[in-house]
């Protein structure tokens, strides 16, 4: 799956969030994994993807210019993982 920058996504419902000092726990129901947000930036982001009309919007709201690349890459594997998806 390649994420399409025009699309609204939002955090899957099977997901959880967890705030922890480093970021945050995101634990799947459905597939039972777990993963490890190294970035309070990354977490806040995912908790607000749906409020915005596209993931470009998201990003251009919450990441700083030059720290939106390497985010876009952590939200596709987010992605390829089931963790968000297309609202």
């Amino acid at each position: 799956m390649s994420l399409d920058g025009t699309v609204r996504y939002c955090l899957d419902p099977k997901v959880a969030l967890r705030a922890e000092p480093f970021g945050a726990l995101a634990y799947h129901y459905g597939s039972r994994r777990l993963t490890f947000l190294r970035s309070p930036e990354l977490a806040d982001l995912l908790r607000r993807l749906g409020e915005f009309a596209s993931l470009d919007e998201a990003l251009s709201e919450c990441i700083p210019a030059q720290s939106r690349r390497s985010y876009r890459r952590a939200l596709q594997s987010l992605a390829e993982s089931e963790f968000i998806c297309a609202a």
